[in-house]
């Protein structure tokens, strides 16, 4: 999972941001806790939409008041979301302490490993529920964005050098390009709406026995 914010510079200046360290999440404890639907559809919404009451943001993914009272107490818990001040009368606005995270693939603790995947197969069928509603509802956009949105398949033969090489291009390109347009609404052009952009890079066959787990020695 990736809601990639990082600081803003000075509007008007021409160097660009750099991208915060995301959060690396591992311990099967953190991981347990992240994986629960409304949990991560409350970080979705203060992602995008900024500090907002347990109202408001359970306006914006259909749950009640109490029930994301509960769940952004839990975590706040766990650090992912903090009370942004007081807010008009008794309403307490929540904001998220830092916009992304890195999940571990692999873990040597077997509970870790399942907590893992259980929560990136969640996160994974929110992300495809979306595309498939893109799909759904796509022409009902305009034609310059229909034919601006990808969807493209691509096969490569690499060696396990090679891809991690290309995920690790592919990343930092992604997350160099307007990233303080996340923290900073007034530098969102107008006409401008979240994108969201899902790079899935897997081997579609199991390497050579001999082949790709040897360790490289220098």
């Amino acid at each position: 999972m990736s809601l990639d914010d990082t600081e803003s510079g000075t509007p008007g200046t021409a160097a660009p941001a750099a991208s915060p360290e995301l959060r690396k999440v591992s311990d099967a404890r953190t991981l347990r806790a992240l994986a629960h639907p409304v949990r991560i559809a409350l970080l979705e919404a203060l992602s995008l939409g900024g500090a907002m009451t347990a109202t408001e943001v359970g306006e914006q993914i259909g749950e009640s008041p109490t029930t994301c009272s509960f769940h952004l107490r839990q975590l706040a818990k766990y650090g992912f979301v903090e009370e942004a001040g007081r807010g008009k009368g008794r309403a307490r606005p929540w904001r998220m302490t830092s916009h992304g995270m890195e999940i571990t693939n692999t873990h040597d603790d077997p509970e870790a490993e399942i907590a893992a995947s259980a929560l990136v197969s969640l996160i994974r069928e929110r992300q495809l529920d979306r595309y498939r509603t893109w799909l759904e509802t796509r022409a009902s956009y305009p034609r310059r964005w229909r034919d601006a949105a990808e969807d493209a398949e691509l096969v490569f033969h690499l060696t396990v050098e090679e891809l991690e090489q290309l995920s690790e291009d592919l990343i930092a390109l992604l997350r160099s390009r307007f990233p303080e347009r996340n923290t900073d609404p007034s530098r969102r052009p107008p006409g401008s709406v979240p994108v969201e952009m899902l790079v899935l890079a897997y081997p579609l066959t199991l390497p050579p026995a001999d082949g790709d787990d040897r360790e490289v020695t220098s």
